[in-house]
């Protein structure tokens, strides 16, 4: 990355970046502060809605069966009997403002799944948690997570035993304490290695299982990185810090190099874009995905009842104004 630093204001104008950096800063405020509002008003509904389903049978199946494109890209055919056959609710909470936590951000999510018994796992409760973190200069935020280990049943693992070298890597890292991120002298370790060329020859997200998802770990920026970043942008916004130096800047290439790797040991790129889409789509409007598999139900009995008659009726003229029923997405 080059050094060259960025004139301080546009050309011609005496408003400077930064200036415009902060404002844009306080779009982004008001945007989680709506979050939280958001979070506080519809969870009395929410929790009218879950004794309401409750009563429902197959709720959450139906629910999936109806999942949006972009979830349902991520559901092989065995995720879909699994999730089908044995998936009994999901919940999704915003941890950090449920419990109170000091400088909760509302936008870090648990999903919680609950199974019934199945062929593949012995699990009956999965939870996936994704913190949304800030990056320590700034640069970056997003959600990271931590592998979830499931407990396949013998010859059963749908991921092919990918999710359980996500988890070595990560156990190792931890042992390692601080030192997680790779040592670029020595390279990556043999675990590393293994599950580098592991995903290589996945064939990309499209061709491994939904449930390689609970592997997703996202950049790795840890809690206190977080706290340290948030603490120098709000002393920012207070006129209480001076700009940056650049004595950090001969770091960044390196800093970028440690990125690369990261992203050659995701194992499901595109996690965290998964965990919204069901956090605030598929969980939120669940309602109305079960309705649209009811109404596909009413369709395909319709369909079977013509099938049916379909011989009798084959010479019969069709009734005007009434086009064939269109079958939607199963």
């Amino acid at each position: 990355m080059s050094s060259t630093s960025t004139p301080a204001a546009p050309y011609g104008s005496t408003v400077t970046y930064e200036h415009l950096h902060e404002i844009q800063q306080e779009f982004e405020d008001a945007e989680v502060e709506l979050v939280r509002q958001h979070v506080q008003i519809t969870r009395p509904i929410l929790e009218k809605r879950a004794k309401a389903i409750a009563a429902i049978p197959n709720f959450w199946p139906l629910v999936f069966e109806q999942a949006p494109q972009d979830i349902d890209e991520y559901i092989q055919p065995t995720d879909a009997n699994v999730l089908m056959s044995s998936l009994k609710s999901i919940s999704v909470s915003h941890f950090e403002i449920d419990n109170e936590v000091e400088g909760g951000d509302p936008r870090s999510i648990s999903i919680k799944w609950e199974f019934g018994d199945n062929d593949y796992f012995e699990d009956r409760f999965l939870e996936k948690k994704f913190w949304y973190r800030r990056s320590k200069d700034s640069s970056w935020s997003g959600l990271v997570s931590e592998p979830v280990d499931i407990k396949w049943k013998p010859g059963k693992d749908l991921t092919h035993g990918l999710l359980a070298m996500v988890k070595q890597v990560w156990d190792e890292e931890q042992n390692q304490g601080s030192s997680a991120k790779i040592d670029k002298p020595k390279g990556m370790t043999p675990s590393q290695e293994a599950l580098k060329k592991k995903i290589e020859s996945s064939g990309g997200v499209g061709g491994v299982s939904f449930f390689a998802w609970f592997g997703y770990r996202g950049r790795h920026v840890t809690a206190e990185e977080n706290r340290q970043s948030q603490e120098e942008r709000r002393l920012k916004m207070q006129g209480k810090l001076l700009e940056a130096t650049t004595s950090e800047d001969k770091d960044e290439d390196m800093e970028e190099d440690d990125e690369d790797d990261q992203d050659a040991l995701e194992a499901f790129p595109g996690g965290d874009e998964l965990a919204v889409c069901i956090a605030d789509d598929l969980w939120q409007d669940a309602i109305k995905y079960f309705m649209q598999a009811q109404e596909d139900d009413g369709n395909d009995s319709g369909d079977d009842f013509e099938s049916d008659e379909e011989d009798e009726v084959e010479n019969s003229p069709a009734t005007p104004g009434q086009p064939p029923a269109k079958k939607q997405k199963k």
